[in-house]
């Protein structure tokens, strides 16, 4: 009967390649890496270069798409735009009439302090930054200030209302016999809102140089005491 051969015994006893072969030894030092092992080391590689397509070269990083996310500038930059033609406004309350003055408040709020958050400081009236300070109670109560203003200096001659104010703010008022009169001044004296203060008035008076500091008021009360002055300046 013929023996039976051992397969286990030929594979211990076959010519072992790398012995005749030094270069074949080195190569074969490393046994080859699990299927655990090659997950592991693929998800631990860098991101792949960018590849020519014409010669196969990866002369460029991949640079990876940009994430979109709300520009919250832009949404500010809405939120106080008014429409074209508002300039003919004769009162404040005309103004009234962008996002920020009619939206629910609390969402203004959170609008203004994201935007403050991303770029700082940003183009907003003077009621809006004592709400969000919390020196005025409401933005109903900013409005109230400017209309009892207005009331106020629409029983005396010489006032107008100027509309077109900075980007965001309320406008204001001048006191027209102040513009080159007899003492020559080119700015006349004008009274605008401020959150410097809680008296929330601040005028500016009549000047032709350097602006000069805006002198505060003590509110509807002591601007009505201080008309008479102000207006003196001629």
């Amino acid at each position: 009967m013929a023996a039976t051969r051992n397969p286990a015994a030929v594979t211990r006893t076959a010519v072992d390649p790398t012995a005749a072969n030094p270069a074949v030894a080195a190569n074969s030092a490393e046994a080859p890496p699990t299927a655990a092992e090659a997950v592991a080391a693929e998800s631990a590689a860098p991101e792949p270069a960018a590849v020519d397509a014409g010669r196969g070269t990866a002369p460029y990083p991949v640079v990876p798409s940009p994430r979109l996310e709300p520009m919250v500038e832009l949404e500010w930059a809405g939120a106080i735009e008014q429409p074209f033609g508002i300039t003919d406004a004769s009162r404040p309350a005309d103004l009234r009439v962008a996002w920020l003055h009619r939206a629910p408040e609390d969402e203004v709020l959170a609008l203004y302090r994201a935007a403050c958050a991303v770029s700082g400081p940003v183009p907003s009236p003077w009621w809006l930054r004592a709400v969000a300070a919390g020196t005025l109670a409401s933005r109903a109560d900013g409005f109230r200030v400017e209309d009892r203003i207005d009331r106020l200096l629409a029983t005396r001659p010489g006032w107008e209302y100027v509309p077109w104010a900075a980007d965001g703010e309320s406008g204001y008022w001048e006191f027209m016999p102040s513009e080159r009169g007899r003492q020559g001044h080119r700015i006349p004296t004008t009274i605008l809102n401020t959150d410097r203060h809680p008296g929330w008035i601040d005028v500016l008076p009549a000047h032709s140089g350097t602006t000069p500091a805006p002198i505060p008021v003590a509110g509807l009360a002591g601007l009505r005491a201080r008309l008479g002055e102000f207006e003196a300046v001629r």
